[in-house]
């Protein structure tokens, strides 16, 4: 099967359960909370899927774009940074809360409605980077959305979200009957694990929600893509395995589609080459280890335009020593770049904690927003033998509230989080570590060589700490590079002024601008 080279029109059966919009004034305009009169709406086109009947939706709000209704899906989310090791049992739901999704294609701008059930004390919209500004009236928010970008709409606060995923229009949208392909159209599908052999494919079309996992081994030439849900939430822990798990496959394309509640971590390449993961949506993660993307002794990935809101670890790159012999394989030529993130207990960006490979090389995390960090924003976490060597943090724009609840362990069951409302908690930025951890599986230790921390825009009521150690003489951190690191737009050229605590075994640690500046 060669989807990519497939110069297709979407079905007709589809066209017919999809709805259209291209706004130009008249019987299209939308009003805008308090005008007096319709505003002329924005001229991109929403391309907009109703909900599979059946299937939950949210309570808390209603959205319009361009005039045009857009279901909104339930989703359950973290309501606490409170977590175990895994206990033999699943989180209990009181630790978590429902909160609520919307997608559709669009080419931009549009303008975006949102009526919220409930009363409006505050709005932000999120990430600070695209500069929204929402005008709110009575119970509902409005505001203009430039292009296809996951945005956040924070009513009152982060609990109860509401996340929205718009994307670009498809391209060389596959027929049910194409060679090789499993079709999922508009509708509720329940086909259990999906198994992908050489040249398969899944598609998910908009307005289909598939409760199952895709999983590969040894494959080439595969491909997921679509607009639709792929939802685990059916799997009791270790049955599903994630929403998407592939093993020593080549030639990989994930692609545009939203996953949902996996029962372990959500989308994990093991072992794998040559892959694109491009414009998906994670969501729903609020079990016990659901990590968002894992690439574990990989090499060529690509992360591109994504959004992640993990329970744990958002997006991590990893060396395992499993009973496949991951562990001889090395780590290298990783991009992740343009996603949002969102981490409600473990890490954002991340290199560990289980670091067995030869190395981890030619790293790049670019152009990210961490809209909500809980551990730690950025994190390299060197537990075993490999060289780390040649990462590069840039363009990040952290965000942090005044205050954040504290992650906490879970002592026993049963036990209740409480947090405390007098304790001003920030989640570090950047923290790079040479010590064994409780994941560790190599008897020896490895090194960290030149990490570069460049770009890095903090919005916070303080700077957030960060800190470097390494293991011993032999085992060191040695060239570390903070290039114009900011805190609400303020340089700070220093390891004082940036909050960067230098531990032992620690080398070369360089402060400044960029060479542009």
């Amino acid at each position: 099967m060669q989807l990519s080279g497939a110069k297709q029109n979407i079905a007709g059966s589809l066209l017919t359960v999809w709805l259209v919009g291209c706004q130009s004034g008249g019987d299209e305009t939308m009003r805008t909370p308090g005008s007096s009169a319709p505003d002329r709406a924005p001229q991109g086109t929403v391309t907009v899927a109703p909900a599979p009947a059946g299937e939950k939706l949210s309570e808390d709000y209603r959205v319009e774009v361009n005039g045009i209704p857009v279901p909104v899906y339930a989703c359950r989310v973290s309501a606490v940074p409170f977590n175990q090791v895994w206990p033999g049992y699943q989180r209990p739901l009181d630790q978590t809360e429902t909160a609520g999704l919307a997608y559709w294609d669009m080419t931009g701008p549009v303008r975006v409605e949102v009526r919220s059930m409930r009363k409006i004390e505050s709005v932000t919209v999120r990430p600070y980077s695209l500069g929204i500004r929402p005008k709110t009236r009575d119970d509902r928010i409005t505001f203009e959305l430039k292009r296809p970008r996951p945005v956040i709409v924070q009513v009152n606060g982060p609990h109860h979200a509401l996340h929205l995923f718009p994307s670009p229009p498809e391209t060389d949208v596959p027929t049910p009957d194409t060679p090789g392909l499993r079709y999922f159209g508009p509708g509720v599908h329940k086909p259990g694990r999906i198994v992908l052999k050489d040249n398969e494919g899944v598609y998910i079309a908009a307005g289909a929600v598939v409760y199952g996992s895709i999983h590969a081994a040894k494959a080439n030439n595969i491909q997921v893509r679509g607009r639709g849900i792929l939802d685990v939430g059916p799997y009791p822990r270790g049955k599903g395995g994630g929403a998407i798990r592939f093993t020593d496959c080549r030639n990989i394309a994930i692609n545009g589609i939203i996953m949902r509640d996996p029962d372990v971590w959500c989308c994990s390449l093991f072992g794998c080459r040559d892959a694109t993961i491009s414009n998906v949506k994670l969501i729903g993660l609020w079990r016990y280890n659901a990590d968002g993307i894992d690439i574990c002794n990989s090499q060529n990935v690509t992360v591109r335009d994504c959004f992640v809101r993990s329970y744990d670890d958002a997006i991590v790159l990893k060396g395992l020593k499993w009973k496949g012999g991951y562990d001889g394989r090395p780590v290298r030529d990783i991009l992740v770049t343009g996603c949002t993130l969102w981490c409600d207990w473990g890490r954002n960006l991340e290199i560990g904690a289980e670091t067995c490979a030869p190395e981890f090389a030619d790293i790049r995390f670019q152009d990210c927003d961490i809209v909500r960090a809980t551990h730690i924003a950025m994190d390299i976490q060197h537990g075993d033998r490999a060289t780390i060597r040649n990462v590069v943090f840039q363009d990040i724009r952290v965000e942090m509230d005044d205050a954040a609840p504290r992650p906490k362990m879970q002592r026993k069951r049963g036990e209740h989080y409480r947090a405390d409302p007098h304790e001003a908690y920030l989640p570090q930025l950047a923290v790079i570590v040479i010590r064994g951890n409780s994941y560790s599986k190599d008897p020896e230790r490895g090194n960290v060589r030149n990490v570069v921390f460049r770009n890095i825009a903090v919005t916070a009521p303080r700077m957030p700490p960060s800190s470097l150690q390494g293991w011993d003489a032999e085992h060191t951190v040695d060239g570390v590079r903070f290039e114009n690191i900011r805190l609400n737009g303020r340089l700070l050229p220093t390891a004082k002024a940036a909050g960067v605590r230098l531990g032992q075994y620690v080398h070369n640690v360089s402060f400044g601008k960029t060479a542009a500046e």
